[in-house]
């Protein structure tokens, strides 16, 4: 079983490395190298959230309909070379736009489609499989080990991306964005090798799909679970909304090199991962509320830290930002997601984990959008594009305060506890996703 789960593992990392140099090191090129609208930008890099809610019809249909004997293969393969596909373009068709804007705009909507549509394709595939092969006993087992494997691989792949476009040139980007997609290709084929037994029944609990209008109505009809929903809106959209301005800030705030910036997700994501680990062990030792308190305040810190920063140009100052939002972005993710699940209901465990993936997707679709719209009108506004990263982190931060006072009105006893409560790693595992 190792050897699947490490395959698997190989799967969700090569999906995994697709959307690290769009959204580290390509936004921060098409809004500051090549001035194109942070909105537009946000938008593109928000289409697999966009695209999100197929994944209940992809994973309902795949049940039903394997392609010769195998249920998940064929849809995790397509998906993956959609996701290839989708970021070797990325970068062309970013400079077409900047040349000509139409058929450029054109061109990015078909690329990044293709990747939104490829990744939520994959995705929901490569879990169903996992679920499928680890059994009740090893789930824990496999979603630790894929959820540590596609972390690490951020973070790799970040250095790794920051080294490739060092010194930055157009030609290097090309060549950086084509190693990772044909990296991605070749780990996700080495993970589907025999991975998946071929079998023409109908996938196991194939009839126990959730739609998107029953876990709307899970949640309008609790008034508990319609504020923590609210709660997890807000809190997620500020914490996740700032992947795609981040490198961008730094750039226009400091004169980063495309090379420093792309480093950021690389620091963000180590303490992210350390972070994890500490509320792990602070599990079932410290209440759950306490730990996403620290965590939410952990973020606020990091956004007020990087207004700072920017306030008075020190590049010292933002890593300390960074790093605070980092530590915050763990344990608050962890921590909440943990009071999700005291929240779920008996009997009602899948729609409730939909629910979070939807508030997940949604949040970032929220956050990527609305961080570029206003960002783009301040810096129309003021005329400084500075003005308009700093305006769009206060925003950020204002939300983390409102949603941190939310925190208090979530009563967990009005819930009663699942039968069996999941593990710590699987929780993460879900918030990774």
């Amino acid at each position: 079983m190792f050897l699947k789960r490490f395959q698997l593992g190989l799967i969700h990392v090569a999906v995994a490395m697709t959307l690290v140099p769009i959204n580290s090191t390509l936004n921060r090129v098409m809004i500051k190298e090549l001035a194109i609208s942070a909105t537009l930008v946000a938008i593109l890099a928000s289409l697999p959230y966009l695209f999100s809610p197929i994944q209940v019809a992809i994973g309902s249909y795949s049940d039903r309909h394997p392609v010769f004997g195998f249920r998940r293969t064929p849809y995790i393969l397509a998906g993956l070379i959609l996701c290839v596909l989708g970021l070797l373009v990325s970068p062309q068709v970013a400079f077409l736009m900047h040349e000509n804007f139409a058929l450029g705009l054109l061109a990015g909507l078909v690329a990044f489609g293709a990747w939104g549509m490829g990744y939520n394709l994959s995705a929901v595939s490569y879990l169903s499989l996992a679920s499928e092969l680890s059994g009740e006993n090893e789930r824990g087992k496999t979603i630790a080990t894929m959820w540590f494997m596609m972390i690490t691989s951020i973070i790799l792949t970040a250095i790794g991306l920051s080294r490739m476009v060092d010194p930055y040139t157009p030609e290097a980007l090309i060549r950086a964005f084509g190693v990772v997609a044909a990296s991605a290709l070749v780990l996700g084929l080495l993970g589907l090798i025999k991975l998946e037994p071929r079998s023409n029944k109908l996938a196991q609990g194939a009839s126990e799909a959730y739609t998107v209008r029953q876990m709307t109505s899970a949640i309008t009809e609790n008034p508990v679970a319609r504020v923590f929903f609210i709660y997890l809106l807000l809190l997620l959209a500020a914490i996740l909304g700032q992947d795609v301005l981040l490198e961008p800030f730094g750039a226009e705030a400091f004169g980063m090199t495309v090379t420093q910036t792309t480093r950021i997700t690389s620091i963000w994501g180590t303490f992210v991962l350390l972070a994890i680990i500490a509320a792990g062990l602070l599990e079932g030792r410290v209440s759950k509320r306490l730990v996403a308190q620290l965590g939410n305040t952990g973020a606020l810190l990091g956004f007020i830290v990087i207004v700072v920063s920017g306030i008075f140009i020190n590049k010292h100052v933002f890593y300390t930002g960074v790093t605070l939002l980092g530590i915050g972005t763990g344990l608050s993710t962890v921590a909440n997601l943990s009071l999700m699940f005291d929240l779920t209901m008996p009997g009602m465990v899948g729609l409730y984990i939909g629910a979070w993936g939807f508030s997940n997707a949604l949040s970032r679709l929220t956050g990527s959008i609305l961080g570029g719209v206003v960002r783009d009108v301040v810096t129309q506004a003021t005329g400084q594009a500075l003005s308009g990263y700093l305006v769009v982190f206060s925003i950020e931060a204002l939300m983390l305060v409102v949603a941190t006072v939310m925190l208090y009105r979530i009563n967990v006893n009005a819930f009663r506890k699942q039968v069996q409560e999941p593990s710590f790693v699987e929780k993460v595992a879900i918030a990774a996703e």
